[in-house]
């Protein structure tokens, strides 16, 4: 496995170093719906670490690393820490969807107003007899149109347009491209009861908005770096969106124990984290606070746990958040990682995070399980191996 460490300047993208001299640290890790990371270390100082400019190569937010392996790119971020200490350098790094995190939005965007139209006939009976002035016995004043609410918006176009306005502003353009379907699921409520809001003068951060998106709605992402073609030196950048989930189940894929996993982190069951039912509390004070009850009585005593979200305002979305919640805590024995090699049952890159795989191993005290576990992130090893982070598949309400 031939593998490299490709520094590129962020703005504009050019390549700096092709062959990074980095020690890592931790493995560069993939997250399912989250930027992953890497982290390594220089030492002693290296010369070629300066740019023809006189600025480090590897600057906090000026630098992209890409982990090459086999011709083939599979991780790509931006260098997000950096320390010095003597002729030692420490960097840390996570992949472009961490961006937004901290960015203010400066925009206005609104899905399902409530929309009041104008009465037509207000201020038409000054006398207040029920008859428009001048038309007595003739025309009475009808009742004032029906609110109604307002053109609403898909949740990836909400996501799109944070994109948007994050890599439109001066010095904000990271290259990322995001899918253009749609989600299929509209914010706010369709008579306007409860508009989704997004408002510059409430300074909310374009990160947080995006995960309680991700969280409420919910949906998958993941990031995707690709050489342009086989001969040039432009790196793509690509944000897929799931309809509403990534990955797809791989009975074309094994995974077994004495065959290509050779280590299995201790098998798990809830523990502490079990609960049965879920309370949700969301937007509001006292006994107007918005509020969700959500259970799965499964023949096992009453557990409740309690999820706190201010940002929730819908019925819905607070069953949804609800419903997520037990989603990981009523499942049974679930296998956290494996570390498997290269191997013909399932040949490195053949997986993509979000998929189902079949996990087969034998545990003592329990015998041989078979349970069908989803790739939640994986981490390249030096060593040529690959640890996979597992959840069950059944923890998964979407």
């Amino acid at each position: 496995m031939a593998s490299r460490l490709i520094a590129q300047r962020a703005l504009p993208e050019v390549i700096l170093d092709w062959d990074v001299p980095l020690s890592l640290s931790s493995n560069p890790r993939r997250d399912l719906s989250g930027p992953g990371s890497l982290a390594g270390t220089i030492e002693p100082e290296y010369a070629r670490m300066l740019g023809s400019d006189g600025q480090p190569i590897l600057q906090e937010w000026a630098t992209k690393l890409y982990l090459e392996v086999d011709g083939y790119i599979r991780w790509g971020g931006i260098v997000t820490k950096t320390a010095y200490e003597g002729a030692k350098a420490t960097i840390g790094a996570e992949g472009l969807s961490c961006y937004p995190h901290g960015i203010p939005y400066e925009d206005y965007m609104i899905s399902g107003a409530l929309i009041t139209p104008k009465d037509p006939y207000a201020g038409k009976d000054k006398n207040h007899d029920g008859w428009v002035d001048g038309k007595k016995g003739v025309q009475k004043v009808p009742p004032p149109p029906k609110p109604y609410g307002g053109p609403r918006i898909d949740v990836y176009d909400a996501v799109r347009n944070i994109w948007r306005h994050l890599q439109t502003r001066p010095y904000g353009n990271i290259g990322l491209v995001l899918d253009q379907h749609d989600l299929g699921e509209k914010l706010g409520e369709a008579n306007g009861s409860d508009p989704w809001e997004l408002a510059w003068w409430d300074n909310p951060d374009c990160g947080q908005v995006l995960d309680t998106l991700a969280r409420t709605t919910p949906y998958d992402w993941r990031e995707e770096h690709t050489w342009a073609t086989a001969s040039s030196n432009q790196i793509n950048h690509r944000l897929l969106l799931g309809r509403p989930r990534l990955g797809r189940k791989r009975p074309d894929l094994r995974f077994a124990g004495d065959e290509n996993i050779i280590a299995i982190a201790r098998p798990e069951g809830m523990g502490d984290d079990y609960a049965n039912e879920a309370i949700v509390l969301g937007r509001g004070e006292g006994r107007k606070m918005k509020r969700a009850q959500v259970h799965r009585f499964d023949g096992r005593l009453r557990r409740v746990a309690t999820v706190t979200d201010k940002t929730l305002t819908s019925d819905k979305a607070l069953r949804t958040r609800g419903e997520q919640e037990l989603a990981g805590r009523t499942k049974a024995l679930q296998i956290p990682s494996i570390r498997i090699i290269d191997h013909p049952n399932a040949k490195f890159g053949s997986w993509q995070l979000g998929d189902d795989i079949l996990i087969q191993v034998h545990v003592p005290w329990l015998g041989d399980l078979e349970v069908w576990h989803r790739i939640v992130s994986d981490e390249i090893g030096a060593d040529g191996t690959v640890t996979l982070t597992l959840k069950r598949s059944d923890s998964f309400h979407y």
